[in-house]
Parts: structure tokens; C-alpha cells; sequence
């Protein structure tokens, strides 16, 4: 088995928001991955006293520790229970119903060695390679599907679109979310590797077009995960001066790739 991890922070200055692990059992039977990216808040609050990067790193450990410990409750209740745990580790001093609230969006994989289970809330990617090559992209393209004038305020997002019917849903202090989750199972034997990325290392494919999600995949299974993200920062950076490649103008975002090799 092999593994990868990267993740580079969008701005240098502030702290990387998202979240990423690999679990690998003592028992050498399974294992899992998670990679959340944090929301980063407007300013004006969040309702709550702790930072992003605190509540990903909580939700974070939590979903690394149930995905292995909990093997025959389906993805969607661990996630429930993660975000349940969070909630209990600050709803005495936060108002957690703010929709501000610390939120992030979730991939998680956890394989076995008869089933691979997989999970994705809101804009990370989830890639699949099955033994012959081919590449299966598990995504959840609710923010994607709203129509881009409905993006360009973060006000209106709060307020209609995020966690609501019609619009889309992350991972923040609600656990029934975890229900609103893409989620699915395959076989073992049809899983060769993974390979997961949070929104700053998708735009290789979703912003700059360099290639399709298998491009990508064997991208980072040939040159690394480190790469990729380095390639991402050179078109950020040749793309100064030309209408901003994602959603809200954000030019750099924080970027995280995780590969597993099974």
C-alpha cells in the first residue's frame, strides 16, 4: 500500500483550513481516508469563538477515529456521530445555529477487504480507479448546479442556499446533514486506488480545464501529490489580471490531495 498526502494553505499568512488523514489500522486489515475543507467565513462572525481550522480538526479526528472503530455503521451514521461530537465540544459557548457556524465540506473512503464505502458532501472529489484504468468521479454537484448570479453574495448564500432544500449542504452542527451525503459501496477488487481533493486542488480540472478527473488521478498517480498543487499555483499565478477562475473571486484557496494506492 502506498499513500500521499499534500496540503498547502491558499494564503501563506493564514492558517490552512482544511483537514486531511489516512488511518491504517494495527490489525493491517482496512483502513480509511478524510479530507475536509473548511468554509472560510465572511466577515461579520460566526456565532462561535473557535476558528475553522479548530472545528476541522476536531471533526476530523473524530471521523478518522469512528470510520475504523465503528466498521458496520454505514458512512453517513459516522459522519452523523462526528458532527454530534463536535457539537457536544462547543455547544455551551457558541451559538451553533448561526449559519456561520465552523463548517467544512467531507470526503471519506473506508475499505475493507471485500467492499470499498465512500462518501462526499459538497464540492471535494472523490476518484476511483478500478483495475483496468478507468476512473469513476463520486461527486456532489448541488453547488455546482445553482445558478452562478446566485453565488456572487455570500449573504445570499447564507440565507437561501447553504444546508437548505434547492440549494446545497456541508458538514457544520447539524448531524442529520450526514443523510444529505453521496454516498455508495463497491467491491473491493474494483478499487486499484483513490485519490481525494478539496476545491483548491480540483480547479486543475474544474477551473483551468488541464485535463478530465482521470487525467487528474493519473496525474498524481505518475508525478505526485505535490505537483498537482504546485501546477495549480502556476495557472493562479499566469491567470492574474483575467476574470477569477472560481466562484466569489477567490484566487488561491487551500489545497489538499490525498492518494491511496491499495
Amino acid at each position: 500500500m502506498r499513500t500521499e498526502l499534500v496540503t498547502v494553505p491558499g494564503d501563506p499568512a493564514r492558517p490552512n483550513e482544511d483537514f486531511a488523514g489516512v488511518c491504517l489500522p494495527a490489525s493491517g486489515q482496512g483502513g480509511c481516508l478524510v479530507v475536509l475543507d473548511g468554509v472560510t467565513p465572511p466577515r461579520g462572525g460566526t456565532g462561535c469563538l473557535h476558528s475553522v481550522p479548530w472545528y476541522t480538526a476536531r471533526l476530523g479526528g473524530a471521523l478518522t477515529e469512528l470510520t475504523v472503530s465503528l466498521p458496520d455503521v454505514p458512512l453517513s451514521g459516522v459522519l452523523a456521530r462526528a458532527i454530534a461530537r463536535t457539537s457536544r465540544a462547543h455547544g455551551s459557548t457558541c451559538d451553533l445555529s448561526h449559519p456561520r457556524t465552523p463548517q467544512a465540506t467531507v470526503v471519506l473512503a473506508r475499505w475493507t477487504e471485500t467492499a470499498v464505502d465512500y462518501l462526499v458532501l459538497c464540492d471535494s472529489v472523490l476518484l476511483l480507479e478500478s483495475p483496468d484504468g478507468a476512473v469513476t468521479a463520486v461527486l456532489d454537484d448541488r453547488l455546482a448546479r445553482l445558478p452562478r448570479a446566485a453565488l456572487a453574495s455570500d449573504t445570499v448564500i447564507d440565507a437561501t442556499l447553504r444546508n437548505r432544500e434547492g440549494g446545497f449542504f456541508t458538514a457544520a452542527a447539524d448531524p442529520a446533514v450526514a443523510d444529505r451525503a453521496v454516498t455508495g459501496t463497491t467491491p473491493r477488487a474494483s478499487v486499484t486506488a483513490l485519490t481525494a481533493l478539496t476545491d483548491g486542488a480540483a480547479r486543475w480540472t474544474e477551473a483551468f480545464h488541464e485535463g478530465d478527473w482521470t487525467d487528474l488521478h493519473t496525474t498524481v498517480r505518475k508525478n505526485g501529490a505535490q505537483w498537482l498543487v504546485d501546477r495549480v499555483r502556476a495557472l493562479e499565478h499566469a491567470d492574474r489580471g483575467q476574470p477569477a477562475p472560481l466562484i466569489r473571486g477567490k484566487r488561491h484557496d487551500d489545497a489538499t490531495v490525498a492518494f491511496v494506492e491499495l
